[in-house]
């Protein structure tokens, strides 16, 4: 009797762990969706006597869930959580949506297709090759000529492990922070192509020449264009980069309506070495009105002619672990003199920043 209990508990035990084996195979498995986030903190002096101020601040915070599924389907909510610039709200931090789009890559395609509240060709770009979004927007997003995200569908392509590149979009054209707007869209497209490869391999990496152009109409109508040509260079030591863009932005409801600006920027990154130190700078010259009231042109207002400023940025940044980054920076913009003969505007900020992520 004894035999046969000891031979019943043995049997039930094998059949108890060839139960839980799967069971935990189950529990071990990684789940498709992941939480995550990045947060841009500050401090900020800001030099020139006009406004002085000195503060400690959450620039900008994003909490990501992303799920990634069988059939190359990838779907992504980010939420924003931004300094709101309406008095009404008290300076207050409030959040909105930032992306929200499903994806779908085919098996063995070189294609992505994106549709819902998605990723904009240039900026969405530019900030891989910039890598510094913890200092502020890139030049033509800091111009106010586009944003990082916007409500329609797009299509990436990828061939020959990224020598060439390519984003397309169909979108509202009023930005992910404004509404839709009517029945006008926008289309807008990037390439890229890679001259020479360096120990950099990603979508940026490399001697690279990479195109854009956008063309839609606004809400109201009119005209709304944007050609930028870039320049670049990118390896695991050194980033440089020039470009330029032409803009042309036209409303029908308003006088002097015909706006033709541009962007001249340059910025560059020096890793050195292994060493988690690298230095940054960039310069951008913007110009929101190129025509000139001294030549007859009833489209050019008299703002025209003292519209133009510079941005200089430079700074050290430290890679203080793989999820976070500190720099220290001076960001300074300069206005063109003025009418009437009054003294020239500019504004200088000192700046720690740190970008970690989790």
């Amino acid at each position: 009797m004894a035999l046969l209990f000891r031979r019943t508990l043995a049997a039930a035990g094998l059949v108890a762990a060839g139960a839980a084996a799967p069971l935990a195979a189950q529990t071990t498995s990684p789940s498709p969706i992941t939480v995550g986030g990045v947060v841009y903190a500050q401090w900020a002096a800001q030099m020139d006597s006009l406004s002085p101020a000195n503060n400690f601040d959450i620039t900008r915070a994003y909490i990501n869930v992303i799920g990634r599924f069988n059939g190359g389907i990838m779907t992504r909510i980010t939420a924003d959580v931004y300094h709101d610039a309406d008095a009404t709200a008290g300076g207050s931090l409030l959040y909105r949506l930032k992306y929200a789009y499903a994806a779908w890559t085919p098996t063995g395609s070189p294609f992505t297709f994106r549709f819902g509240l998605t990723q904009t060709p240039w900026v969405d770009y530019e900030e891989t090759l910039w890598d510094y979004r913890m200092e502020g927007t890139t030049p033509f997003d800091r111009a106010g000529y586009m944003s990082s995200s916007d409500f329609g569908l797009a299509v990436d392509g990828n061939f020959n492990h990224d020598a060439f590149n390519f984003q397309a979009m169909a979108s509202n054209g009023e930005n992910y922070n404004h509404t839709p707007g009517d029945q006008n869209k926008d289309f807008a497209a990037r390439a890229s192509f890679r001259l020479l490869a360096t120990d950099d391999g990603s979508r940026a990496g490399g001697l690279r020449i990479t195109g854009y152009v956008q063309s839609g109409t606004p809400t109201g109508g009119g005209q709304r264009q944007r050609y930028i040509g870039l320049v670049s260079y990118r390896s695991k030591m050194l980033t440089l980069a020039a470009e330029y863009g032409a803009t042309k932005d036209s409303a029908t409801t308003s006088a002097n309506s015909l706006k033709k600006g541009s962007v001249l920027s340059a910025f560059g990154v020096l890793h050195f070495g292994a060493s988690p130190l690298a230095i940054i700078g960039r310069l951008d010259l913007v110009d929101p009105n190129t025509c000139s009231n001294f030549v007859a042109n009833t489209d050019c207002p008299l703002s025209a002619n003292y519209d133009k400023r510079t941005i200089i940025i430079g700074g050290l940044s430290y890679q203080l672990s793989p999820n976070v980054r500190l720099l220290a920076d001076i960001d300074a913009t300069s206005y063109q003199t003025p009418a009437s003969g009054a003294a020239p505007k500019s504004m200088s900020l000192a700046q720690f920043q740190t970008q970690f992520t989790f």
